[in-house]
């Protein structure tokens, strides 16, 4: 399975993946990969998610992502989903790397029993018809 992850900025995306990827820690049976561009939840995440810095491995395309997700899952069979968290903001995630991304990505998850949330900067009206089916939407909760 692949779904992005969509919403405005300061909606709750990393939040949303943060809680996802720690809840699936403690409750599921594989491994648990966050990839980011920095280090800075290296604190929020459960010590047992392995959290990894896109930016120490050279990601400048849709292309070198898809390679670098790859030799993530051959390193470790048993990883069960990965979470990435702000890969918009070293690579163009257009609608059409998305599209490539997806087919890409469906055909390795469903060969090796990965899962892939991926946090893109775009709304549910921004994405095509095709595409809104892998998509979550997170929308900013107002305060009462």
């Amino acid at each position: 399975m692949v779904k992005f992850i969509l919403g405005e900025k300061g909606s709750g995306k990393t939040k949303w993946l943060i809680d996802n990827a720690n809840r699936d820690m403690k409750e599921g049976n594989g491994n648990i990969a966050f990839i980011d561009v920095d280090h800075n939840h290296i604190f929020s995440l459960s010590h047992n998610v392995r959290l990894i810095n896109a930016m120490e491995f050279n990601i400048l395309n849709i292309e070198s992502f898809y390679g670098f997700l790859c030799g993530v899952i051959g390193m470790d069979y048993d990883l069960e989903k990965i979470y990435v968290d702000s890969i918009y903001k070293v690579i163009d995630l257009t609608i059409e790397n998305l599209e490539k991304l997806l087919k890409d990505l469906t055909e390795i998850s469903e060969k090796f029993g990965t899962d892939f949330f991926i946090n893109v900067d775009y709304t549910m009206d921004d994405m095509p018809d095709n595409l809104k089916e892998h998509c979550i939407e997170i929308e900013v909760k107002s305060e009462v």
